[in-house]
Formats: structure tokens, sequence, C-alpha cells
């Protein structure tokens, strides 16, 4: 009965040791501050800067970024607490992971304002062009001395420049040339989306005035010509007006049905072009940046 016993007061334990093992660091690891989403090259989640101050950093680094194929982000937080701002930008950095893909060339500046401390963290690629020392050196020269003074902006600004500074004295792989064909792909989905809504509603317009088949046609042969205007390609242009042509008669055989394929287009065409348009710039992680910690902290 007593082995028994003894048996039983050891499974007891055994499980309450492995749910503490189990749910301590679930609940440490629920109070940690979260990692904000990449969206752009500067994030300040404490609206201390400006739209024009954000505005202009944002600028600087998709330059340089372009010139010369390394990621660099800065991010505001209010505080990194409960862990010190090493923990908290090295999590940040491997959950990002800035820098280009097989080269791992990315950089965070982060500034936690409440707590009073910044840090630049480096990924492993340009951790021989800003090694922990010269990290040191700017954030105490540059940075600190006008984040002391409530310049923040000026702050990032005179860190940012240093630091670009000692990354175009590496020797990093070039930037892969922009592909010519981004931005004709962008105007494609443009002139589609405008054929729906001329389809649409010119269709409409066109039937009520000719009738269903000239309407029809001449619905067709506009954008048949369109098409042959921005492309010069007589199929391309042939097929958008059959295209055209058919929607409209289909179109003219339920007016009900008309209105709702209308509806339909022209909220998924005006959403999707705006969306490609607009927005954060399509900045997005380069899929490298490996943060080993190497970097240095400081506080003003």
């Amino acid at each position: 009965m007593h082995v028994l016993l003894r048996w039983h007061r050891a499974l007891v334990l055994g499980f309450a040791g492995l749910a503490l093992a189990v749910c301590v660091p679930l609940l440490h690891a629920q109070d940690l501050q979260p990692v904000p989403a990449l969206s752009s090259h500067v994030i300040d989640t404490t609206a201390t800067l400006s739209t024009a101050q954000l505005q202009a950093l944002d600028a600087k680094l998709v330059a340089f970024e372009a010139a010369s194929g390394a990621q660099v982000v800065v991010l505001m937080v209010p505080t990194t607490a409960p862990e010190d701002i090493a923990s908290y930008a090295n999590r940040v950095g491997n959950t990002w992971k800035i820098g280009r893909k097989d080269i791992g060339d990315g950089l965070i500046l982060l500034v936690a304002k409440n707590d009073r401390k910044l840090r630049i963290e480096v990924a492993k690629t340009l951790e021989g062009a800003i090694p922990d020392l010269m990290a040191k050196r700017v954030i105490d020269q540059a940075i600190a001395p006008r984040l002391k003074e409530g310049d923040f902006a000026g702050g990032m600004d005179a860190g940012l420049e240093q630091i670009m500074g000692l990354i175009r004295g590496e020797a990093l792989p070039a930037p892969a040339p922009m592909r010519s064909n981004t931005n004709a792909g962008f105007q494609w989905m443009d002139l589609a989306v405008f054929l729906f809504f001329a389809v649409a509603v010119g269709g409409s317009m066109a039937r009520r005035v000719l009738g269903n088949k000239l309407g029809s046609l001449l619905i067709g042969g506009v954008a048949g010509g369109l098409v042959w205007f921005v492309s010069s390609s007589i199929l391309l242009a042939g097929l958008a007006a059959v295209v055209a042509l058919i929607f409209t008669l289909l179109s003219s055989l339920n007016k009900t049905g008309s209105s709702r394929h209308s509806t339909a287009w022209g909220g998924s065409g005006s959403g999707s072009g705006w969306s490609s348009g607009s927005g954060g710039g399509g900045f997005s992680s380069g899929g490298g940046g490996n943060f080993g910690g190497g970097g240095a902290s400081g506080g003003w």
C-alpha cells in the first residue's frame, strides 16, 4: 500500500513538473512584445515621426537598397520589455529575415522610445562592414546626442548616413537589375481594368442608343482599337474586340444579370488596380538576414 502511494505521489509530482515546464515558457512567450509586420523601410509604432519625416527616411532607404542591394530597416517601438533591446532586436531580425537571400545583407536600427535605448542589429554578412565597435561609435556620436535633444528624425537620419557609408565600403554583390517588364505588367493590368469598366458601362449606353447588335459591335470595335493603339498587335486587338463583343451581347440578354456583372467586375477591378499601384511600395523581405547577435546597443 505504501509503495502504491509513493508511486502515486511520484506520478502526480512528475505530471505537475511537466505541466510547469510546458506552461511557464508559453506564459512567458505571451508576455513578449510582438514583432510588427514588415511593411516598409521605416516603421514607427509610437507615432513620433511625422508623415513627412517617415517619407523622407523611407525614400532614403529605398534609394539605398536599389543602389546597393542591402536592406536597412528602421523600427521604433515604445518598449522591448520584458526583453532587453538586444534580444528583441535579434528576434525581430530573425523574424523579418531582411537582406538578400544567400547574401544576408540586412540591418535594423531599433529605437525603444520609452526605454531610452537603441540598437544597431547587424546581419552576419555585414559584421565586417559594421563591427560592434563601429556600431557603438555610430550610436554614441551620431544618433544618441540628437535623440537626447528630442530630434528623433535627425538622429535616425544622421545614423543612417554613417551606416550607409560603411555598407558602401563593403564589397557586396551588385543588386540585380530591375526587370524591364515590371511596369509593363502594371500597365496591362490597368488596361484590363479599364476595358472591363468600358465594356460594362459603355456597353449599356451603346445598346440603349444603337440597339443590341450595333451597340455591341461599337464596343467591340472601340476595345479592339484601344488595345491595338497600346500594343500595336493586331492579334491582341482582334482578341479584345471579340471578347468585348461577346461580353456585351451576353450582358444584353438579361439586364439584371448585366447590372450584377457590371458591379462585380467594377468592384474587383478597382480593388486589384489600386492595390497593385499603391500601398507600401511593394517592400518585402529579401529572405536572407541571418542575425547572429552582431551590433551594439546604447542609450540617451
